[in-house]
């Protein structure tokens, strides 16, 4: 009988494989928290634009377009790192480029301006609070 070892054993199987053999499923670790970092950003920033044009709406004063800015800028951040399709990506990060740099160009915000991004931005909330998500296989 061999006598009891203190140290552990040593597998010689590598942990995990190398990164030119991972399938095309998985991401790296690195890209995973890009994607992560993008959507957090990405959501604060059309939050912090939301919230000056609601209050824009409620307390009944004018605001410039720099909260339209980055509203849509925070809808490009997103849309980036959370929209998997390609085409639908970048057509949204193109459409809020160009509706920011339109807003950027004419130089104000009109009240109606304000009511499309606040019903829109409610659609879309309510849209993805009450879509079936896709069961986990």
């Amino acid at each position: 009988m061999a006598p009891p070892s203190d140290l552990p054993e040593v597998s010689t199987r590598p942990s995990r494989p190398p990164s030119n053999q991972e399938g095309p499923d998985e991401e790296s670790h690195s890209d995973r928290q890009a994607h992560v970092i993008g959507m957090m950003v990405g959501t604060a920033l059309m939050f912090i634009g939301f919230l000056d044009v609601f209050l824009s709406i409620s307390g009944g004063f004018e605001i410039n377009v720099v909260p339209l800015l980055i509203y849509f800028g925070g809808i490009a951040v997103w849309a980036n790192a959370v929209v998997e399709n390609p085409t639908i990506r970048y057509s949204l990060m193109a459409g809020a480029v160009l509706i920011s740099l339109a807003f950027f160009h004419y130089g104000e915000v009109l009240f109606w301006h304000k009511q499309v991004v606040f019903w829109s931005t409610v659609a879309v909330v309510m849209y993805f609070m009450f879509k079936d998500t896709k069961p986990m296989t």
